[in-house]
């Protein structure tokens, strides 16, 4: 018998709800081959035996908390339905008080891929609705590089991605991806002046050393991109 099985329900995949705006869909195309790669019988366990966390939120709509790549993953590869391990049920609360609790629970990420902070009725309503955030992509590559554990503090990696976009070039990611990840693994081990100056301080261009160089025109570590 499933551990805690009360709490746990089958639903199905389109019809979850995000808590964050965007995934880092270079991410999701890893899941994805994982997933191809894995016999159907393996497949099938997995299904079975992964829970993603969820909140039931108002008209009942499952929102889940995390594992928002995998889901995104699985919908692509035309799985229907996951099971979900319920740790709340706020279906009795309106949308304006929900998002509120779940915002004072840090249970959302209300960021896009410019860093800045979107309104809650702006939260996407389906997997399908996220939106590519190259630099989390970036951030989940360099986990797996195994330059750090996964840090189970809520949206480490989107902390990461922020950090990355401060140093790196949107233009440069795309253009040199693995020079960028060698950058950006760099700043994780060093974790202070790698590309100019701290993460939290204002960028120095004319002091310490680019990482990497300038190449064609495009540089790597750039300044943080300005929301139109």
């Amino acid at each position: 018998m499933r551990a805690a099985e009360e709490r746990l329900v089958e639903a199905k995949l389109s019809e979850l709800r995000p808590t964050q705006v965007t995934v880092g869909y270079d991410e999701v195309a890893f899941k994805r081959r994982q997933w191809v790669e894995r016999a159907d019988e393996e497949n099938c366990r997995f299904i079975f035996e992964h829970h993603f966390p969820a909140v039931q939120g108002p008209s009942s709509y499952y929102y889940i908390v995390d594992g928002h790549h995998l889901g995104r993953a699985l919908l692509e590869e035309g799985v229907g339905a996951v099971w979900l391990s319920l740790i709340e049920n706020m279906s009795h609360l309106d949308e304006t008080e929900f998002w509120r609790v779940m915002n004072s629970r840090r249970l959302i990420y209300s960021y896009d891929a410019l860093g800045r902070r979107r309104d809650f009725a702006e939260m996407p309503k389906a997997l399908s609705e996220l939106t590519d955030d190259p630099f989390r992509g970036l951030a989940a590559r360099v986990r797996r590089s195994g330059e750090h554990e996964k840090d189970s503090t809520p949206f480490a990696e989107f902390q990461w991605a922020e950090s990355f976009r401060n140093y790196i070039s949107l233009p440069a990611l795309r253009t040199y991806p693995e020079r960028a990840l060698e950058c950006a693994k760099k700043l994780v081990r060093e974790g202070s002046s790698t590309c100019g100056a701290r993460f939290g301080g204002v960028l120095d261009h004319s002091s310490a050393e680019r990482c990497p160089s300038v190449r064609n025109g495009v540089r790597l570590c750039d300044e943080r991109p300005t929301a139109p």
